[in-house]
């Protein structure tokens, strides 16, 4: 009661001074009735991923079309923003959304905006779901909008728990942090090496399930060692998969319709390369890694193209599986 009374009368003490107190009291109320920081944060952090592939800086870190990509989102952060001011009902809808391509940004784009852009996209979807509207007559009494004890004080209490552990639920459902490379996940060839040359995979979309970068590894072969990524999943399902070998001696050919693997998933890739949902393209090498270890597990990729130096798995199903040789 004693902090209430206290913003009632700094708020007096304002219209005495200030101007237009007519037109402040309009916009206060304005203010009070929709949620209105969660869009101005979510303004910003658009406005950040928007400046930064513009931005005179000699080194930015961009993958693929990561300039288009943070064009995109930012357009799209700052449409949600305004989405808040005008349609605060919506304010659930929007703020999940503004909250997933926040988090996307990080892998999308420039470090999400160097994490700053993503901070504020973050915290404004947050703020945006655990707004609650206050009851008529506290967005004009002066104490910003505070709700009346009770039962409507629960509400509004649980309200912001969930606004605070929806971003972190979120951060959780992408995956654990990266394993070091090499350490924590030894090679299982069953004593057979690898091939010298890895052979080219690929297909037409690939849709993995927990999806993890593990690092980087040394992968035995006739040659030495081959420095590879490690993927883990759980399953990943293959469309269109062609596989060719590059061995220098008779080139095979190994084609699939579709290919489902299952269980304990690893790939050994020394090169991947496809487009994020069909639209940013990245390349990824052992020295040029993605800087997220995990995937969402929404997350697919086409027009894929890897060079498997191996890859493990509890069960492989092959449909229409095909194989030709061809002389070196």
């Amino acid at each position: 009661m004693l902090l209430r009374a206290r913003r009632a009368r700094w708020a007096a003490h304002l219209d005495r001074r200030l101007p237009w107190p007519e037109r402040r009291a309009a916009l206060r109320h304005w203010r009070r009735t929709r949620p209105f920081w969660a869009g101005v944060l979510l303004l910003l952090g658009g406005a950040e991923l928007l400046l930064v592939p513009l931005s005179p800086l000699t080194v930015l870190v961009s993958l693929g079309l990561g300039g288009l990509a943070a064009i995109g989102i930012g357009i799209a952060l700052m449409a949600a923003g305004l989405f808040l001011w005008c349609t605060p009902a919506a304010h659930h809808y929007v703020s999940v959304n503004a909250l997933i391509l926040s988090v996307l940004s990080f892998a999308a784009t420039n470090l999400g905006g160097f994490l700053v852009g993503m901070g504020l996209g973050i915290a404004g979807g947050a703020m945006g779901f655990g707004w609650r509207p206050a009851p008529p007559d506290a967005a004009d009494d002066g104490t910003d909008g505070e709700r009346r004890p009770g039962r409507a004080g629960a509400r509004g209490a649980a309200g912001k728990a969930l606004a605070v552990a929806l971003p972190l639920a979120l951060l959780t459902a992408l995956g654990g942090p990266a394993e070091r490379a090499g350490a924590a996940d030894p090679v299982r060839t069953a004593g057979v090496p690898a091939p010298a040359h890895p052979p080219t995979v690929t297909t037409t979309k690939f849709a993995p399930q927990g999806f993890t970068l593990a690092g980087v590894t040394d992968v035995p072969t006739a040659d030495g060692p081959l420095k590879a990524m490690v993927l883990h999943m759980k399953a990943a399902s293959l469309s269109d998969y062609r596989l060719t070998t590059r061995d220098g001696g008779p080139e095979l050919r190994l084609a699939s319709d579709a290919l489902e693997l299952t269980g304990d998933v690893t790939l050994y890739l020394t090169k991947f390369s496809g487009c994020l949902q069909g639209v940013v393209c990245l390349t990824f090498t052992p020295d040029t890694l993605p800087v997220p270890p995990v995937v969402p597990p929404f997350v697919y990729m086409t027009r894929v193209s890897a060079e498997q130096a191996l890859v493990t798995s509890d069960l492989i199903v092959a449909d229409g599986l095909r194989l030709q040789a061809r002389p070196a």
